[in-house]
């Protein structure tokens, strides 16, 4: 069996150009099914499940506790690992075919307005060695919808100045060019000259963004910043990295933007994982209904 998961993971990593995180995800559920099969089946091996032990599997361990996306990632990861032992061909049909993907729940993300963007900004101590370094994160999080994994990879010969772009790396090692804001230029230039202090490490020379100790950064890192400059600036909203991208892409949309240009601002391979900013802005249409119009006073 080692073999054939060690020739899967290469199937997600080559063939189907998956992310680490998604790759990491469908094995730790194989992982998972595979414990399952042990004790409940006999010690089948995930490769001989029926479609019974699979639909048991399901309802077992993730039935109702489990929301609908968490539910939705396992019968995906299933799908994609039964589909490759039938086209390499490892057995002759696929036991996961019927089992049914439940919809997903839509939850509107939490955004910031721009007065909670300003307060955050106004929280950083920019006396403090980090100081230049976390208003540069911030401005590159919320100035170019960056994902926290794409900040944290962000390479300085991946930024061409010159020009204002960024070359980022996304899910799935997919590129696309991001302009840089006049303001995360600003920031991050004060920010190269307290870098050029650093004992770096060998191993990070090319990264943009590092610790005192001169390593890369890392995600957990970031969610500490945010959420410490959160604290300090008097926000209640449960905010991480993430949010200050939301922020981004609403407040694009807000003033005008087209669907289509943040789609390839934030990387969406799927404009539906786009449309999602409609939803949020017509929470804030329904709100100034309900705040400003006459029917509604009194």
């Amino acid at each position: 069996m080692s073999g054939i998961l060690s020739e899967y993971h290469q199937y997600l990593r080559l063939e189907r150009n998956m992310s680490e995180n998604t790759i990491e995800a469908y094995e730790r559920d194989l992982a998972k099914l595979a414990r399952y099969l042990k004790d409940k089946a006999d010690g089948k091996p995930v490769e001989r499940a029926a479609y019974e032990d699979l639909e048991a599997f399901v309802y077992d361990t993730f039935g109702k506790a489990a929301n609908s996306r968490t539910q939705a990632r396992v019968i995906a990861g299933l799908h994609s690992f039964y589909r490759f032992l039938l086209y390499h061909r490892y057995r002759d049909d696929d036991p996961s075919e019927l089992i049914e993907t439940p919809r997903k729940e839509m939850h509107l993300p939490e955004v910031l307005s721009l007065e909670e963007i300003n307060r955050l900004v106004s929280a950083i101590d920019l006396s403090t060695p980090e100081g230049n370094r976390n208003r540069a994160i911030i401005e590159m999080l919320y100035g170019s919808g960056l994902r926290v994994s794409e900040l944290v990879g962000l390479r300085l010969s991946d930024m061409y100045r010159t020009e204002g772009y960024m070359l980022i790396r996304g899910k799935g090692s997919k590129q696309r060019l991001v302009p840089i804001s006049p303001e995360a230029e600003k920031w991050f230039d004060f920010w190269m000259q307290d870098r050029c202090h650093l004992t770096i490490h060998p191993d990070d020379v090319d990264i943009a963004f590092l610790n005192r100790r001169g390593r890369h950064l890392t995600r957990m890192m970031i969610f500490t910043i945010i959420r410490r400059l959160a604290a300090a600036a008097g926000i209640q909203k449960t905010i991480s990295p993430h949010t200050l991208r939301h922020s981004f892409a609403t407040h694009l949309l807000q003033n005008g933007a087209d669907l289509r240009i943040i789609q390839q601002l934030l990387g969406h391979e799927d404009i539906t994982t786009t449309e999602i900013y409609t939803h949020v802005d017509i929470q804030d249409l329904r709100q100034a209904i309900l705040k400003y119009h006459p029917a509604n006073k009194g």
